[in-house]
């Protein structure tokens, strides 16, 4: 009878066109997978892979066997976890996709938590700060920080606002003087935090009044801990989610600037793929990640 897992290893070997690589992804050494695949192989009697020194590729048969069976596991799949979930079992794997600032912050205290609740589900946790289409990358779960949802093509769940604050080195500030409204800004260095580290427009508001500040005239960056680093180390001023800036603040590398003005409200929000139904798994990581977020650790 032939092995399911050794079908799941060729697949991966198949995706990844190398035995390293694939082993890497399953966490597995690359003579296992070597086995596996030779052992399938075997098994069907028919050779799926071409092996050279430098590359891998599939032969006729291997493509056209992947293609069939690929699906055919991911609907067994899927009935085993629906039945599993049916008798309230959670388990089956969870794919997820997170912003890097956030997921390297929160996701590890997340997951470590999780598991121990459900230790029959496996995790994969992908991070990026550009965003992603969940249909096509292939998540169960995108959790993104952002403008209110609009979206039709996608289920969404808004969990909480994410704070964000103006801030600056003290450094900086003895070097280029205290801003003391928004309009001093434009005589400042201000970094700026945009998904194609071009630049950025600061809206800030007070008591019905409004300024717009063009930030990313010096350095513009995509990642926020990058920014929050570069205004630490005197910089410029940026506008940054407060839970990236939390331990400077508390250590005196930065301080908050302009207290009384406020960006429009972000939101922490969880984005999945059009589910007829959320897998009970899902929901369960979802149902932890927001206690986690606003009740163990708020941001």
């Amino acid at each position: 009878m032939i092995d399911l897992d050794h079908i799941r290893i060729f697949l991966a070997v198949a995706e990844q066109r190398s035995f390293v690589a694939a082993a890497r992804q399953l966490s597995m050494t690359a003579p296992t997978v070597t086995r596996a695949v030779s052992s399938l192989e075997d098994q069907l009697g028919i050779q799926l892979l071409l092996r050279t020194t430098r590359h891998v590729s599939l032969t006729s048969a291997g493509a056209v066997y992947a293609a069939r069976i690929a699906p055919l596991l991911d609907t067994f799949q899927q009935v085993n976890d629906e039945l599993r979930e049916q008798h309230g079992d959670v388990a089956g794997l969870i794919r997820i996709n997170a912003p890097m600032s956030l997921g390297q912050q929160i996701l590890p205290d997340v997951a470590s938590g999780f598991r121990v609740d459900y230790p029959r589900t496996v995790l994969s946790l992908t991070l990026t700060d550009r965003f992603i289409d969940i249909v096509s990358d292939d998540y169960d779960l995108a959790i993104r920080i952002s403008e209110a949802p609009r979206d039709k093509s996608t289920i969404w769940r808004k969990i909480c606002p994410v704070r964000r604050i103006i801030v600056a080195s003290p450094g900086y500030i003895a070097a280029y003087g205290l801003p003391e409204t928004p309009d001093d800004l434009e005589r400042h260095s201000c970094l700026a935090y945009d998904e194609r580290s071009t630049g950025e427009s600061w809206e800030l508001r007070c008591e019905g009044k409004s300024r717009k500040i063009r930030a990313g005239q010096t350095i513009a960056g995509n990642n926020g801990e990058l920014m929050a680093r570069l205004a630490a180390n005197g910089e410029g001023i940026a506008l940054l989610p407060h839970f990236i800036v939390e331990e400077a603040l508390r250590g005196g590398q930065l301080q908050r600037l302009l207290p009384d003005w406020s960006p429009p409200e972000l939101w922490l929000t969880l984005y999945y793929p059009p589910y007829e139904r959320l897998p009970m798994r899902v929901a369960k990581f979802s149902d932890f990640f927001e206690t986690y977020v606003t009740r163990t650790r708020p941001l």
